[in-house]
């Protein structure tokens, strides 16, 4: 009966007090035992990386101090079996007569294989999460409720006249505006903790192993300066955005450097901030500066819920068409000749690949664990088109570094630049990231800041600088080849690389279907790539923390090399010196600069108040070797003379065939 329930909330990704809509509805009728369970074998190949593990660590502190100061503590759990199974001794240490919880929308293949379930429960309803949990703890006569707390539109709600999913963003944004969003809910004023909580064992935030070594610890330190979880702090954050920010996001939004963008994204992955509760206020908005005249907002609103629109887009995608995290949604890289270049691949990520905006993309990315989404396409496209990269290896990747990891946005993002929706890039789209450059840092202040090496090169050269003379060259303290990489491929051969790989491929398709008329069977190439060959990325040492360990070396006039510290211009107005490059630790210590820079909106040293009722990865930290891998042991192997004979490059075809049934839709109470 209400008022007598004995509840557990568990708590995954929703982050928050406010509009928590499983959280507020239990406050109401009885007792609770909020609960965060830490089951790191649960992930597989998708354990969160590093910065996404510092920020929910932090994000889990702030919010067991907001539950703490009213009156019911988080209890934190290391599960070393599962979390079905550390679920089931907290029903039975309290009593619970119920489970409560937010839904995720999209589980990863290991964890679908770690809960036991077979090919052929491939359905939607099996990669909604945790639905197996529920079916045990409804087995042993507990009752379970789910709710929406991270999505605007329930992806079962979404679909076109003939009631199939959309593939295509404009025509999926357009029939959500016309549904309604439910409003957002206040958080509770008190809780009342079930009895017997002090039989449930809590550990510290320190024991779930969220850090799990010296080094990042040493990483983490500069994470701290420039971001501060929690979701009060979050809240600030939306805040001074809607008040500084939304007005000129149409103007500002595609700049790259400096805080053009609402920076909330690592927030709403965590679910420290309800989306909901962003939209309602976007729209009052609005409603606001149209009646002041402000013009502005009519470009500037419609273009920031976009961005929203994008974020339910890429959990709408995973959740109707679940093989997206290792197939290409249309299938069109089924035979894409992709190159296992693990070099290629470790300048990429290294920020050396001697084109300056991809490369203070992947500095930024290393240093700060965030990237602005502009500079996300670009790397990425520069990755899969110039450097022919498995898409899969960026995306691990990107999951592996950024604070705000998701793997449905990841394979959206990856997907798009591909070529692999219908509303994506074309394949055969090459952007040149000089004119990248000149378009979105046409001062070249965000090149500067990310790549001191490049500090004193004039604008004119920035983006280009194998095109300077040499007497510039020699003035900025440029050495192409020593201190700053040359192009590690030349547009016209990338062009003509490109266009010989998708000839390739489609060639490599008419055989394939040749075969299939002849009864053979003809597999995609992806399912050797998604495997155990994904080079690993990890970090390389522990620094010390008085020895600066990036510093990096640039020429002076007399040609000698000087360690100096260069004052950036621009968004960040920093001082890039020795002591703060210290602070980030990354792979290749001599060729990345670390920065600090503060992204900060809102910053806060406790702020707790509360409303009123009103492929298998190893991720220790070691470096992969590319020369102890071996990156093949069957297929197909093809070695080709680059255009000016002077050397040989891997190319890799494997082909492997899954057939997806067309299954049913299902919803979830």
């Amino acid at each position: 009966m209400a008022g007598s329930e004995r509840t557990i909330v568990w708590f995954r990704r929703d982050l928050r007090i406010d509009d928590n809509p499983a959280l507020a509805t239990v406050a109401r009728e009885g007792s609770v035992l909020p609960v965060f369970i830490w089951c790191p074998v649960e992930y597989g190949q998708y354990y969160p990386g590093r910065c996404s593990r510092w920020w929910l660590k932090q994000s889990l502190a702030h919010l067991g101090k907001s539950l703490e100061s009213l009156g019911c503590p988080l209890v934190l759990i290391h599960a070393k079996e599962s979390t079905l199974a550390a679920l089931l001794k907290c029903v039975h240490l309290i009593g619970a007569t119920r489970v409560v919880y937010n839904r995720l929308y999209v589980i990863h293949s290991d964890t679908i294989y770690s809960l036991s379930l077979s090919l052929s429960e491939l359905d939607p309803i099996s990669l909604v999460c945790d639905d197996k949990i529920k079916k045990e703890l409804s087995a042993c006569g507990i009752p379970v409720q789910s709710f929406n707390g991270d999505l605007l539109y329930e992806p079962w709600d979404v679909y076109d006249d003939n009631g199939h999913a959309f593939t295509n963003f404009k025509m999926y944004w357009e029939k959500c505006m016309k549904l309604s969003v439910l409003s957002p809910s206040s958080g509770p004023s008190r809780l009342i903790p079930v009895p017997g909580i002090e039989n449930v064992h809590s550990c510290t935030i320190d024991d779930l192993g969220l850090e799990s070594s010296k080094d990042e610890e040493s990483s983490n330190a500069l994470l701290s300066r420039v971001w501060s979880p929690g979701w009060r702090i979050a809240e600030k954050m939306l805040e001074e955005f809607m008040s500084s920010g939304l007005l000129q996001y149409s103007k500002h939004s595609m700049k790259v450097g400096g805080t053009t963008t609402s920076l909330l994204s690592p927030c709403l992955h965590f679910g420290e901030l309800s989306v909901r509760k962003i939209y309602q206020l976007v729209k009052m908005q609005l409603v606001k500066w149209e009646d002041e005249g402000k013009s502005e907002a009519k470009e500037s609103i419609p273009l920031f819920l976009r961005a929203i629109g994008f974020r339910e887009y890429s959990r709408y995608l995973c959740f109707n068409f679940p093989f997206t995290h290792e197939r290409s949604l249309l299938g069109n890289l089924k035979h894409y000749p992709w190159i296992m270049d693990e070099d290629r691949f470790k300048s990429w990520r290294q920020g050396m690949t001697g084109y300056p905006l991809v490369d203070a993309g992947m500095r930024e990315l290393w240093a700060t664990g965030w990237i602005h989404n502009r500079i996300r396409v670009i790397v990425s496209s520069f990755a899969v088109k110039f450097l022919q990269i498995p898409w899969i290896w960026g995306m691990k990747y990107f999951w592996d570094v950024l604070l705000d990891a998701n793997l449905e946005s990841d394979i959206l993002g990856w997907q798009y630049i591909s070529g692999s929706l219908p509303d994506g890039h074309e394949l055969s789209r090459l952007d040149n990231p000089e004119v990248q450059g000149q378009k979105h840092d046409p001062d070249g202040e965000y090149v500067r800041t990310w790549i001191p090496e490049l500090a004193r090169m004039p604008t004119e050269w920035i983006h280009r600088p194998w095109d300077a003379p040499k007497s510039i060259l020699e003035v900025a303290g440029v050495e192409l080849g020593f201190n700053y990489p040359k192009p590690i491929v030349e547009l016209h051969m990338a062009r003509d690389c490109l266009d010989d790989a998708i000839s390739m491929m489609w060639q490599l398709d008419t055989a394939a279907k040749l075969d299939e008329l002849n009864g053979e069977v003809v597999e995609d190439n992806m399912n050797y790539i998604k495997g155990s060959n994904i080079p690993v990325v990890v970090l390389k040492k522990e620094l010390s923390s008085t020895v600066s360990s990036c510093g990096q070396r640039l020429l002076n006039g007399n040609g000698k090399n000087k360690l100096q510290s260069t004052e950036v211009k621009g968004p960040y107005k920093q001082i890039i010196q020795a002591d703060v490059m210290n602070a980030s630790n990354m792979e290749d210590t001599q060729s990345t600069a670390n920065l600090q820079v503060s992204k900060k909106r809102f910053h806060s040293e406790g702020a707790f108040n509360l409303p009123s009722c009103s492929s298998s990865f190893d991720m220790h930290s070691r470096i992969h070797d590319p020369e102890s891998s071996s990156i093949l042991s069957s297929g197909y192997l093809e070695q080709k003379a680059d255009k000016n004979g002077a050397g040989k490059v891997s190319i890799f075809f494997w082909e492997t065939s899954i057939t997806w049934r067309n299954q049913p839709r299902l919803q979830f109470n």
